[in-house]
């Protein structure tokens, strides 16, 4: 998949995937069974833990409550 974002977008887009697969790992949870919570593709879900995915503000808000997360603890990451 090939995108056009610049190199500190796609870092963001990064460390926000690498944040999300984090949490769902220590919650415990595939990537099928938090895409089912959250009413989202697994695929979807995959995609944004590899970075390749613009996220929208409302999916966020999905996975942080399928995550028992607030949503700012999703992007508790820093970007470099």
């Amino acid at each position: 998949m090939t995108n056009s974002y610049n190199e500190s977008d796609q870092a963001l887009l990064n460390n926000l995937g690498q944040r999300i697969r984090e949490l769902r790992t220590k919650s415990d949870l595939s990537q099928e069974k938090l895409a089912f919570t959250c009413d989202l593709d697994r695929t979807y879900i995959g995609s944004v833990e590899r970075g390749e995915r613009n996220v929208s503000i409302i999916n966020l808000q999905k996975i942080a409550t399928a995550l028992n997360v607030e949503l700012h603890e999703l992007l508790n990451f820093k970007n470099e």
